[in-house]
């Protein structure tokens, strides 16, 4: 049973990914300045998964380079869409398990890194995991608008199915 607040990440995780459904190699990797190519921004965006999920929540990390190549501030790379794909679904594989367990007591608790808890509760985490979701969405959105892509999503996906709100109380299975 997940609470609600990850049910969310979910359903963004399932929209950022429907905002790349079909993209070709070439076109996830082609800069358009002073914007981040897609392709980045997938592995952007495993960097924060791991980060949070595996690193401080688990402390593990499954792809030391992406810690490097993907970081907040690392330098523009056009990765092949494959390699940061694989690793992106990885990972979120990886920290699926961990937040099912989360409860709203633990979603309060503070990650502790180097045997110190840092400012963040695990829920601000999440919910910056969320929202930093939403912002890349909307750029390869426009990365596929300027490159000449039809048919793109529009607005969200089917949130009243997929993630309708819910009180914190009515957990559900998955």
């Amino acid at each position: 049973m997940a609470h609600p607040l990850i049910d969310q990440l979910r359903f963004t995780r399932s929209e950022f990914m429907r905002g790349v459904k079909g993209v070709t190699d070439d076109d996830a990797r082609k800069r358009l300045l002073p914007m981040n190519c897609i392709s980045w921004n997938i592995g952007h965006l495993a960097w924060q998964e791991q980060r949070y999920f595996l690193g401080f929540g688990q402390g593990k990390i499954l792809f030391p380079e992406i810690e490097k190549d993907f970081a907040y501030g690392a330098p523009a790379s056009t990765p092949p869409l494959k390699e940061v794909l694989a690793a992106w679904k990885a990972i979120t594989s990886a920290a699926d398990p961990w937040l099912d367990l989360l409860t709203p007591a633990k979603l309060q608790n503070h990650p502790v890194v180097n045997g110190k808890p840092i400012a963040r509760i695990n829920g601000n985490l999440i919910q910056r995991t969320i929202y930093h979701y939403w912002y890349h969405t909307g750029e390869n959105l426009a990365i596929r608008q300027q490159l000449g892509h039809k048919r793109l999503p529009q607005f969200v996906g089917n949130i009243d199915d997929q993630a309708s709100y819910r009180p914190e109380g009515k957990m559900k299975k998955r």
